[in-house]
């Protein structure tokens, strides 16, 4: 599959942004697996939630005739909730991995630029229709349940890669808005969310302005202003092509040589590439080894509990870089200062040291490691 490949009825918007290539820099089954039940989620370590977590299902719940320019800037905020909750356990996965040339590897460093890509777009988005993005504020807690009450049932957890965290986290978080026929009772997808706001999009109309919205270029990736209802309509459709899914069928995903998530993902946990036969779409494909990975426990609620003072230190100087992260971002994006953006991007680089000292560190009395809590100081 192609690194570079690129959706060529997507232009003028790329795969990957300033955050992605940050990140990169630093150092016979179906396919339709569904993920288990997880348990509740712990108390908040940073600002309260202004996102109840049936926001999602209450603006879904709207009269469409009363969607108006409120319901985007709310609906927007949300996604950038969402968007910012995959990435600390998709980087903790990824880092644990000791071999950054493994397929699995590379297909999760690829999700984690998608997921940034995203991040930035909705922000660009929200910004486009007069809001402010709250990303410090918008900052989950782990473990806990995804931003708005997506994906009910599933909590999001911070661990090295095992096969379980695959399944239980990663392919659940990514789940096709319709793998298998949905009751009409079931909770609100992704996937759903999205095309709300992409019809929403459509009904109200509203004026985009590009002032304040980010634009960069590093190498052959980029991040543009959103100026106009087909861009911001070919945003959003990127999105759910690339991750969330709008399909039961893989076939779309395809589209630029790349699975979306969920099945990038199902590749990793059953060991296989996905393939169509004559029996439909199965995990039968080139072998995908599961790659030997840093041991890291899940993180508990509330953190690491009287840690010795050397991984203290390291989760001090992570917690510290990760807030500093988002204090840049929520700069950036309210001012679109170039200065912002790029101690942001400084910050994003300086993550992936003390977090793999952490995850080369014994729990005292186990055979499993620390790992980055991503604690957001007050």
């Amino acid at each position: 599959m192609r690194e570079d490949a690129k959706r060529p009825t997507m232009a003028p918007f790329k795969r990957r942004t300033f955050l992605a290539t940050a990140a990169v820099t630093a150092t016979g089954a179906s396919a339709t697996a569904t993920a288990a039940p997880a348990s509740a989620a712990g108390p908040h370590n940073g600002p309260a939630d202004p996102w109840p977590l049936d926001s999602v299902a209450r603006l879904l719940a709207m009269p469409e005739a009363d969607r108006g320019i409120d319901w985007l800037r709310t609906a927007l905020q949300v996604a950038v909730g969402l968007e910012l909750s995959t990435i600390p356990p998709y980087l903790c996965g990824w880092w644990s991995i000791r071999d950054r040339g493994a397929e699995a590897a590379r297909l999760i460093r690829r999700i984690i630029d998608d997921e940034m890509y995203h991040l930035g777009v909705v922000c660009n988005l929200l910004v486009a229709v007069g809001g402010t993005p709250r990303i410090r504020a918008a900052a989950p807690t782990y473990p806990g349940p995804l931003p708005g009450g997506v994906r009910a049932g599933v909590t999001v957890y911070l661990s090295g890669l095992t096969r379980s965290f695959v399944h239980d986290v990663m392919m659940a978080v990514e789940a096709p808005e319709d793998p298998l026929a949905l009751s009409d009772s079931a909770p609100p997808t992704i996937g759903a969310f999205y095309g709300a706001m992409l019809e929403g999009f459509r009904t109200v109309a509203p004026q985009l302005s590009a002032r304040g919205q980010l634009s960069a270029h590093i190498g052959s990736d980029e991040l543009r202003p959103v100026e106009t209802l087909l861009d911001a309509e070919r945003s959003i459709d990127i999105i759910r092509e690339q991750g969330e899914g709008t399909s039961s069928s893989p076939a779309d995903s395809f589209a630029d040589d790349h699975p979306a998530h969920y099945y990038a993902f199902g590749e990793i946990y059953h060991g296989r590439q996905l393939r169509q036969t004559d029996t439909g779409w199965t995990f039968t494909g080139a072998p995908v080894p599961f790659p030997d990975a840093r041991p890291m426990a899940q993180v508990p609620a509330g953190g690491w509990t009287r840690p010795p003072a050397p991984v203290q230190q390291f989760l001090d100087r992570f917690d510290t870089t990760y807030t500093t992260l988002l204090d840049s971002l929520d700069a950036a994006w309210g001012d679109g200062s170039p200065r912002s953006l790029g101690a942001a991007i400084h910050a994003m680089r300086a993550l992936e040291e003390p977090a793999v000292r952490l995850m080369e560190t014994e729990i005292p009395g186990t055979h499993s490691t620390y790992g980055p809590q991503f604690h957001v100081l007050p």
